[in-house]
Parts: C-alpha cells; sequence; structure tokens
C-alpha cells in the first residue's frame, strides 16, 4: 500500500487550515458565517499572479525561476501584495456591506448578503480573466524520493515549511499578543469586552485583515501547485468549513488540526475510493463532527 496520500494530504490540509483560520476567526468574532471567504482566496491568487507578470513585465521578461522551484522571486513579493490587496478587500467588503447589516439585520440576512457576495465576487473575477486557468509557472518538477514509497517536489516541500511558519506566527499572534488577547475577549463577550475597554471595532477590522490576507496566502500557495481559475475557492468552501467546526470555532490550532484531518482524508479518498468521492470525504467529517461533537476537537463553545 502506497503511503504517497499522507504527503498530499498533509501539504493540501495545511492549506485548507491556513483558510480556515479566517473562517473560524470571522464566526468567532463575528458571529456569521462568511460564504465569500472562499472567493477572497480566489482574489488573492489571482492577484499575486497580476503582479508577478507585472513584474516580470517591468523587469524585461519572465524571471527565471528560483534554483529547484518552479517560480521566481516575483512571485514571492506578489504573494506579499496580494496579502495586503486582500486584507484591504475584506475591509471594504464589511465598511461597504456587513458592519451595515451586522447593525440592522438578524445574522441570516448577513449570512445571505455573503453568499450573494461570492456569487458577485466570482463572477467579477471571471469577467476580468475570463474561465480559462492561469499558472505561475510551467516549469514541470521531478518528484524527490524521500524513503517508504514517498515522493516530494521542491515546490511542496517549500510551501510545507511557509505554510507552518505562518500557522506558527499567527497562533503565537492570537495567544500571546494584545491584540490577540482582544480578539479572544470580544469573541467570547463584545459587550464586556467593550466594556474593559477594548476597541471593538478595531479588533473587528483586524479580524477581517488577517482572515483576508491568510486567504490570499492560501490561495497563492494553492495556485502554484496546481492553476488559479475562479471556482477555485468556491471548491474549497466546504473542505474550509469542516476544517473550522471540525477543529473548533474560534480555535486557531483547532482550524490548522482540522485541514490536516480533512486534506488526509480527501487524499485517502482520492486514493482508495475514486477522485470523485473527494468532497463527500470533508461532507461526511462534518456531518460525523456535528453528531458526535458539536463543539469540534478544540471549541469551548457551539
Amino acid at each position: 500500500m502506497s503511503l504517497q496520500f499522507l504527503v498530499d494530504g498533509l501539504l493540501t490540509g495545511l492549506m485548507i487550515g491556513l483558510g480556515a483560520i479566517g473562517v473560524t476567526l470571522t464566526y468567532a468574532i463575528l458571529r456569521f458565517a462568511n460564504f465569500a471567504h472562499g472567493e477572497l482566496m480566489t482574489f488573492g491568487a489571482y492577484a499575486a499572479w497580476l503582479v508577478s507578470f507585472g513584474i516580470g513585465a517591468l523587469a524585461g521578461g519572465s524571471l527565471p525561476a528560483l534554483g529547484p522551484f518552479s517560480v521566481s522571486a516575483a512571485v514571492l513579493l506578489a504573494g506579499l501584495v496580494a496579502m495586503a490587496l486582500t486584507a484591504l478587500l475584506a475591509l471594504g467588503l464589511d465598511a461597504l456591506l456587513f458592519r451595515r447589516l451586522r447593525e440592522r439585520s438578524a445574522v441570516i440576512v448577513v449570512v445571505m448578503a455573503s453568499f450573494g457576495a461570492s456569487l458577485a465576487l466570482r463572477s467579477l473575477i471571471e469577467f476580468a480573466f475570463s474561465s480559462s486557468p492561469v499558472y505561475f509557472g510551467r516549469e514541470l518538477q521531478i518528484a524527490r524520493r524521500l524513503g517508504l514509497g514517498l515522493r516530494v517536489t521542491p515546490d511542496q516541500a517549500a510551501l510545507v515549511v511557509v505554510t507552518l511558519v505562518l500557522l506558527l506566527a499567527v497562533h503565537l499572534f492570537v495567544a500571546r499578543s494584545q491584540a490577540g488577547r482582544s480578539m479572544r475577549a470580544v469573541s467570547e463577550n463584545p459587550a464586556l469586552a467593550r466594556v474593559a475597554g477594548i476597541d471593538v471595532e478595531a479588533t473587528v477590522r483586524l479580524t477581517w485583515m488577517l482572515g483576508g490576507a491568510l486567504a490570499a496566502a492560501a490561495g497563492t500557495m494553492t495556485g502554484i501547485l496546481v492553476q488559479i481559475r475562479p471556482g477555485m475557492g468556491f471548491d474549497l468552501l466546504l473542505p474550509l468549513f469542516s476544517a473550522a467546526i471540525l477543529g473548533g470555532i474560534g480555535s486557531v490550532p483547532g482550524a490548522i488540526v482540522g485541514g490536516v484531518v480533512i486534506g488526509i482524508a480527501e487524499a485517502a479518498t482520492v486514493q482508495f475510493v475514486g477522485a470523485e468521492w473527494r468532497a463527500a470525504a470533508a461532507f461526511a467529517l462534518l456531518i460525523a463532527m456535528l453528531l458526535a461533537r458539536p463543539r469540534g476537537l478544540f471549541g469551548g463553545r457551539a
């Protein structure tokens, strides 16, 4: 039996976990499920691709790939720019749509508004870039042997390291910093946090920026591994929510563990059952967790 699905699932799961952090923080602090989060990932991937293309054009042509990897240094810089742009987009969505509805309407109205925002963003992206996929690079990589029949490409190994660094940084930020403590306080009780002197609106803005930036990072890395297309964020929406619920709403480590579990389950499903059942794995785990433990693995509140 090949264990390659463990490597593939771990890589996919870490990126799902990275994206699921924004979902879980938004739900814990703003109290609604943001269905537009997948489109933030798509926007971030396209923004990174467009900026890297612009950097290459300014440099007089495509920059050479870095060492054994398939992408150039322009993609790394473009990824940082895309994280900033996507954070601004998330802030803009909140200012134009969600904040007004949160103050005047029921939660279900905000949820439906996020669904509408998801459709609008996806349509705008498809209008701007067409439905044809685009690629950061077309360099073919030869997978390196790790032993036990496992193989990994240089891109996959590098993205695992980058993802782990980002996850650790977010965990330390939420757990150790004053801003992180404010986020946890608002997630527990917004009214009490305001009485205690915490700027709740600033915390909400920080949540959108953090979630948007991480969504862009996850989208960019997914684009490096496979391709960028308008529906990529929508296809990841179920795994993102499954990871957030599996790990426990509001828990950053839970989102990471949940993402890894979902990723390995999907990879195992592809290898042992069939690729057409891949999405069913995330759905089955979501239902099982809701029935067995609604609070999730690390959750403190349902």
